[in-house]
């Protein structure tokens, strides 16, 4: 093993610089794993964003360029049709993300708490308006979504059944027609 004092010599009595010196692999996974774990804390332990909210979808709105989709929620995409009472089609993907829009616009700005990030890189979070109505809980309990139960074991359920006991939005028709328009179309299951 060679000391310091003996590399010095060979180095021509001066001490290699510090960034000069060789990283082991070891040394590199820790500083990833590192790097990975602050990322993960600070899109956990995020600041509210509070701005003017645009809809994106029936469940995602953007704020100062930044993308949230709605924690527990799962609103039906714009091309989506659902039935009416009269058991005709009509566009609940669209119908959604209108009656968000009309809801956010009647008490501004919109004040998001972030869950941490989807898989997309979004914001997950609940959203409040101005007058601290629950963004996330009125989708759902309006019949424009439904409660998503897999992110928060239920956290809507009881929203969601005032929606069904109502006829409100997608339970307007027959519900399991709501249901199974939409587990038709989309790769996952919602809660109804």
């Amino acid at each position: 093993m060679i000391g310091i004092k003996s590399a010095v010599a060979a180095a021509g009595g001066r001490r290699a610089p510090h960034s000069a010196r060789p990283v082991s692999a070891g040394a590199r996974a820790l500083g990833a794993a590192l790097a990975t774990l602050l990322m993960t804390h600070n899109a956990e332990a995020a600041d509210p964003i509070i701005g003017h909210a645009s809809v994106i979808d029936g469940d995602t709105i953007e704020i100062a360029g930044e993308r949230v989709q709605l924690n527990s929620v799962d609103a039906p995409e714009e091309w989506q049709v659902c039935l009416d009472e009269r058991g005709a089609d009509y566009r609940c993907g669209k119908e959604s993300a209108s009656a968000l829009d009309a809801f956010l616009s009647a008490s501004r700005p919109t004040r998001c708490e972030f869950a941490g990030r989807d898989r997309y890189g979004r914001f997950v979070g609940t959203c409040f308006r101005a007058d601290g109505k629950d963004v996330n809980r009125w989708l759902i309990e309006s019949g424009n979504a439904v409660d998503r139960d897999t992110d928060n074991k239920g956290l809507y359920a009881s929203a969601q059944q005032t929606a069904k006991s109502n006829g409100a939005g997608i339970w307007r028709a027959q519900p399991e027609h709501a249901c199974a328009a939409r587990v038709g179309r989309v790769n996952r299951k919602p809660n109804c």
